[in-house]
């Protein structure tokens, strides 16, 4: 069994806004596994200043990775440890390497094209009208769940938007979840809370800065939305520490943040005892990783709807994807599986 890497940079469309500032392009490794005439291929993706992976170390742990890969897996994940994105890269290049199609990573009725994936429609942080625009885009593609990035314009501004969208789309029509990536203050956090709550806000994701527990618990007690654990989760070994000190109504599952597939079923089989709400969301991931995301989480049988994308924010993403979107939903068209590869 021999393997190797090769880096990709994926190009944004359009230079897209979160409360952490601008994406213009995103770093992605992919872990090429071969054994004889089988091949696995998995990705490992970053978001820099949001993974723990110390980024500095990356390309040389990969090294240690490829040299190392005869060793048994347990112990290959165990030196990696610190590393969740080559985890999740890993797994997901040993999972494809024993497939019969490596693309096709967890057979169902999705792969078949049988069935799709409820998701939401993604709104990047920008001004009101690109905003609202995104917004009406959307809804004209039938998503009925729309997610707002929020945090870096003025409060009162966004405010505006919402209201906007509330007083063409009722609650009925859409539900809207919004995502504050931490942005808030936790001195004035729960007046925000409590004027958002006004145009019938699903949940919040990370109102405030991480490692902050006594807050998010007070938070998660008295907020008028229901509370979403995002970034909180990230570098987290003691899971049940954390839901029963916060208690939050639902926890987000970024594979490529946490340590891959394995790791984030650790996190909901724990929200599921505590009869915690949670949905999966992918992390910026190219088609490569989005495929094999989307696979998995079909398995899951949630009825939330995901936060799973097409990757059609790139200019570079990889071409003869089997994932598409029709109304909202994320579908598998098994024909192109056979066609859809790595070119790079």
């Amino acid at each position: 069994m021999q393997a190797s890497f090769k880096k990709y940079i994926l190009k944004f469309k359009i230079p897209s806004g979160t409360s952490r500032g601008i994406l213009s392009e995103k770093e992605s490794w992919f872990l090429i596994i071969k054994d004889g005439e089988k091949t696995g291929v998995g990705e490992c993706s970053i978001i820099r200043g949001l993974s723990i992976d110390l980024v500095s170390d990356f390309e040389q742990k990969l090294k240690w990775v490829c040299q190392n890969i005869h060793l048994e897996q347990e112990e290959l994940f165990k030196q990696i440890e610190a590393y969740p994105s080559i985890k999740f890269g890993l797994e997901m290049a040993l999972r494809s390497l024993s497939c019969p199609n490596p693309y096709i990573l967890f057979p169902s009725d999705f792969t078949e094209g049988k069935d799709q994936i409820d998701i939401n429609g993604l709104v990047w942080m920008g001004n009101k009208d690109f905003m609202l625009s995104q917004c009406h885009e959307k809804v004209k593609k039938g998503f009925r769940h729309i997610k707002f990035k929020i945090g870096a314009l003025n409060f009162d501004e966004e405010l505006a938007i919402l209201k906007s969208i509330r007083e063409k789309y009722s609650s009925k029509d859409i539900s809207v979840r919004v995502d504050a990536n931490g942005a808030f203050n936790s001195n004035d956090v729960l007046d925000k809370l409590v004027r958002l709550a006004k145009f019938d806000i699903h949940s919040i994701e990370q109102p405030i800065a991480t490692n902050q527990w006594d807050e998010m618990e007070k938070l998660c007690i008295n907020s008028p939305i229901p509370i979403a654990l995002d970034e909180e989760l990230i570098g987290v070994e003691k899971r049940e520490m954390l839901l029963d000190k916060i208690k939050p109504q639902y926890i987000i599952l970024k594979p490529s943040l946490l340590g891959g597939f394995s790791e984030s079923q650790k996190w909901i089989e724990e929200a599921n005892k505590r009869k915690i709400g949670w949905w999966v969301t992918s992390a910026l991931e190219s088609n490569i990783g989005l495929n094999a995301l989307c696979q998995w989480t079909y398995t899951l049988k949630s009825k939330l709807p995901q936060g799973l994308g097409t990757g059609q924010i790139y200019t570079n993403n990889f071409k003869d994807c089997p994932l598409a979107i029709n109304n909202g939903k994320i579908s598998y068209n098994p024909e192109k599986s056979k066609l859809f590869n790595l070119y790079i």
